[in-house]
């Protein structure tokens, strides 16, 4: 038993994968390919018939055709007399019907490819999307964007192999099933040699398989090395580093080619050695049937048409499966991926949250990375369309718990209510739809201004007069009007076209335009010098009333019309009250206030 599970594990692992993802359809696009062989095999037993009549200029044998004798006698039961002519009709009939099925094979085949990377990638996103943010937090951002990229497109490859090394397998079957048929001591002859054969390549397979997991890592880290330059552009080019970091870049490029080429270079003894060893295995065949056997010369050109077919079938496959590990890197990558997605997907509730009504809720919620606490025993209540901010030295927990509050991170332990549902039932998307998010840096989409406010909506009339509305309250419609294109005008990379303040409005322009009734300001304005800070500031105490409003703040400026100050302390709560009462009751508050000259 132990047995045969080894050696499912080993040569059927790669079919259940792509069986999961395809079901009957490669079940059909197998089906297809034997009917392809079978026609083709029938086509080619007609032309001993035909060299019979030629030669003899007799009736035809069907006893010389072996055990293929019934395609014969099949037609004569047709009431069609077997002549030259009719001979060629039915030879064109049948390699006519293998063209016909061999159309609608490549075309299924190509279908199938498309569907089947439709799928793989509508899935990869689909678990990306729902991924854990905790776990993500902690991925390699590389590898994430090669396998979603450049890893995909491999795997797609890899089918493509797979599905033509069982296609050619099929092949070899059919053709020395047929073979047998016609003559069972060639057919036993030539699938040793092929046999044989196969050996030759056991070592290059071998060595392409470990090449192509080296490709896959390589890729991983370039693909992280090249978000990394992006990101970075700017620093990098400003230190004089960019260079630097060039020559990091064209190593990891170098180290890529060189496996490309290692890869390549077995290939290529594939493709060279290929015809050379089928001749040679007929060959041999064929002497030791003439001279120790006096084999029938026509049984023996008819075995040869089908064993020159299984041959080339067996070569093909033996390309096909090389191939296929050139990828297969690509594929176990894919595989552990999406089981790494799998094991760390969002739990979600059945509620939808509809509307922020009343109030959020802990109670004595805990948090923990990697063993190490960052919340313990967290109790708060915050009221709809109050203004609470969240204040305490860098690693005192501010940006854990406001992360938590919006769904993000799951507990340890403790719970959190939503207008006295608990966030475990709530469907968290539904939640998250009600909350607006601006962080110290702000996210620009290299898009149209319109487009970063409205996120891709459609421009009616309606979304217009809501863009501008939104604007207004932004305080950010004045800028847009000057613009060359106004809404249309394009923003750069990131926003580089325009300055942090101007990020910064269009970002609380865009939370506001998606209709919440909770805005989540982690941050958001300490990296701005201080007039551009009161400005949007300003927009923020304009807001005061109409949404629940959650602050993060170093500079304890931006907070002191917050109806709540928290104040946090290695993951504890240690103060609370609004800005005065804070600054009476807590030591650590005042020497925080008077630290920043307040």
């Amino acid at each position: 038993m132990n047995f045969l599970k080894s050696l499912v594990k080993k040569y059927f692992i790669h079919f259940t994968y792509f069986y999961v993802h395809l079901r009957s359809k490669l079940f059909i696009a197998l089906g297809l390919s034997v009917v392809v062989g079978l026609l083709d095999g029938f086509g080619l037993t007609m032309f001993l018939p035909l060299l019979q009549m030629v030669n003899e200029d007799s009736n035809v044998d069907a006893d010389g055709l072996g055990n293929l004798s019934f395609i014969v006698t099949t037609i004569e039961s047709l009431g069609i007399d077997l002549t030259i002519s009719s001979i060629l009709i039915v030879i064109l009939f049948f390699f006519s019907l293998k063209g016909i099925v061999k159309f609608f094979e490549a075309y299924y085949k190509v279908n199938v490819q498309q569907y089947f990377i439709k799928k793989l990638r509508f899935k990869s996103f689909d678990k990306l999307s729902n991924y854990n943010y905790k776990s993500f937090v902690t991925v390699d951002s590389g590898r994430i964007q090669n396998t979603l990229s450049s890893e995909v497109a491999r795997v797609s490859t890899a089918y493509q192999s797979y599905l033509g090394t069982i296609q050619a397998g099929l092949m070899v079957i059919v053709y020395i099933s047929l073979a047998l048929l016609s003559n069972p001591r060639f057919a036993i002859l030539v699938a040793i040699g092929g046999m044989l054969s196969n050996l030759v390549y056991k070592r290059i397979y071998t060595r392409t398989k470990e090449t192509s997991k080296k490709i896959t890592s390589l890729g991983h880290e370039y693909q992280n090395l090249l978000i990394q330059n992006i990101a970075f552009y700017k620093y990098l080019k400003a230190t004089g580093y960019i260079h630097n970091y060039n020559i990091k870049l064209r190593k990891s490029i170098a180290q890529i080619e060189a496996t490309h080429r290692q890869i390549g270079f077995y290939n290529s003894i594939l493709l060279a050695s290929r015809e050379p060893l089928v001749i040679s295995v007929v060959v041999i065949v064929i002497i030791i049937q003439v001279s120790f056997f006096s084999e029938n010369l026509g049984l023996i050109i008819l075995s040869l048409l089908f064993f020159y077919r299984s041959l080339n079938s067996l070569m093909t496959l033996q390309t096909q499966w090389n191939n296929f590990l050139n990828v297969s890197g690509s594929l176990s990558n894919m595989t552990s991926f999406m089981e790494e997605l799998s094991q760390s997907q969002e739990k979600n509730g059945s509620t939808e949250l509809q509307e922020f009504k009343e109030y959020i809720q802990t109670d004595k919620l805990s948090v923990s990375y990697d063993g190490t606490k960052v919340l313990d025993d967290i109790t708060l209540k915050i009221y709809k369309n109050k203004t609470v901010a969240f204040v305490g030295e860098s690693g005192s927990g501010k940006t854990t718990l406001i992360n938590v509050l919006a769904g993000l991170i799951p507990l340890d332990s403790g719970n959190i209510t939503i207008d006295g549902c608990f966030i475990s039932n709530i469907y968290l998307p539904s939640y998250r739809k009600r909350i607006g998010y601006i962080t110290q840096e702000p996210v620009i989409f290299s898009d149209s201004v319109y487009n970063n406010v409205t996120l891709w909506a459609d421009k009616t009339n309606e979304n217009l007069a809501r863009f501008w509305e939104t604007l207004k309250k932004a305080a950010i419609s004045d800028f847009v009007l000057d613009l060359p294109d106004r809404e249309n005008s394009p923003l750069g990379n990131n926003g580089i076209l325009i300055s942090g303040g101007q990020k910064q409005r269009l970002s609380i322009a865009r939370e506001l335009y998606k209709d919440i009734d909770i805005l989540i300001m982690d941050e958001a304005t300490s990296a701005l010098d201080s007039e551009t800070e009161k400005i949007i500031q300003d927009n923020i105490n304009a807001l005061k009333g109409e949404y629940t409003i959650l602050i993060v703040a170093h500079r304890l400026s931006t907070i002191k019309e917050a109806d709540k100050v928290i104040l946090l302390d290695k993951g504890r709560i240690t103060g609370e009250g609004n800005f005065e009462q804070l600054l009476t009751v807590s030591q650590k508050f005042r020497n925080m206030a008077t630290l920043q000259e307040f």
